[in-house]
């Protein structure tokens, strides 16, 4: 395929992605006092009881501008498949455009580690309070691009560098992780430019991103003991498959077997698109783990 023609392919698959109206959530909670401290619960279609938890980490690098918004047909949609849903919004880059640059800043270090820390912390009180029929025992972790990331790092917590504030004792009760599309090693990701030097924005000058990677980048935070699975589309433009393999590589250099599906001729967002096939591929692989 010529690159025009990718580039013409992945338009169309991102207006297909947001061309879905946005869903409201059946309630919502908050995890701390900013406005970005909220999870929105949805309730598995058709009265379920019992339903494993999946919850949502949204991407858009980072940046302010990209919210749980553009993951609500998608959380809606694993809702509709029997899934209790729990959409994590957290806190982002600036809106003021980065210093030499046009766009917004990604990432704000440490709050948006804080806000995932804090949601992840929280949750069991708030499903027990906003969807008491759900099955706390079975909770899946699904992240796409940046949010990808961040599902990662939430299942990796416990093994954090020692003396880090979000480092748990022991490995957080999860059946697994699902991470669509993730910005999951960063190495990979900075020689690629993925979205256009959000990483760096994120951890900061060249004098922290050393360090503070070493707390953030997942493929450092291996093995972790918890299933993981990788979905990716073979032609994603935004985050190539690079940054996929090369994360399943590193996991199994670690002793660690990493699921990853390579979905032929899909992009960055079929992957969240109710609309798409891909999605569908989605939501069986978060099956596979939750029941």
């Amino acid at each position: 395929m010529s690159d025009s023609a990718a580039r013409e392919r992945d338009a169309a698959e991102t207006e297909s992605a947001f061309s879905h109206p946005a869903v409201a959530p059946d309630a919502s909670a908050a995890y701390g006092s900013h406005p970005d401290q909220v999870i929105d619960f949805y309730a598995p279609r058709g009265g379920r009881t019992g339903a494993p938890v999946v919850v949502v980490l949204h991407g858009g690098a980072w940046r302010a501008p990209y919210d749980r918004a553009h993951v609500s047909p998608f959380a809606d949609f694993l809702a509709r498949h029997g899934f209790a849903v729990a959409s994590v919004e957290y806190r982002r880059g600036s809106e003021l455009p980065q210093q030499r640059g046009t766009g917004p800043v990604a990432g704000r270090w440490p709050e948006t580690f804080d806000d995932v820390a804090a949601a992840m912390d929280a949750l069991p009180e708030l499903l027990a309070r906003e969807l008491p029929a759900a099955d706390v025992r079975r909770i899946v972790v699904t992240g796409h691009s940046a949010g990808g990331q961040l599902a990662l790092w939430a299942a990796a917590r416990h093994v954090l560098p020692e003396g880090s504030p979000w480092r748990l004792p022991r490995p957080p009760a999860l059946r697994g992780v699902v991470a669509l599309a993730p910005i999951a090693d960063f190495g990979t990701a900075v020689a690629l430019d993925v979205c256009s030097g959000a990483i760096g924005q994120f951890l900061g000058a060249a004098e922290d991103f050393a360090e503070r990677s070493a707390h953030a980048d997942p493929s450092r935070l291996l093995p972790t003991g918890i299933a993981t699975a990788v979905v990716q589309g073979t032609t994603d433009l935004t985050v190539p498959a690079a940054v996929s393999e090369a994360f399943v590589d590193a996991a199994a250099k670690e002793g660690e077997t990493v699921g990853l599906t390579l979905l032929p001729d899909v992009g960055h967002f079929p992957l969240i698109d109710p609309a798409a096939d891909a999605c569908a591929v989605v939501a069986e692989e978060i099956a596979q783990l939750a029941w």
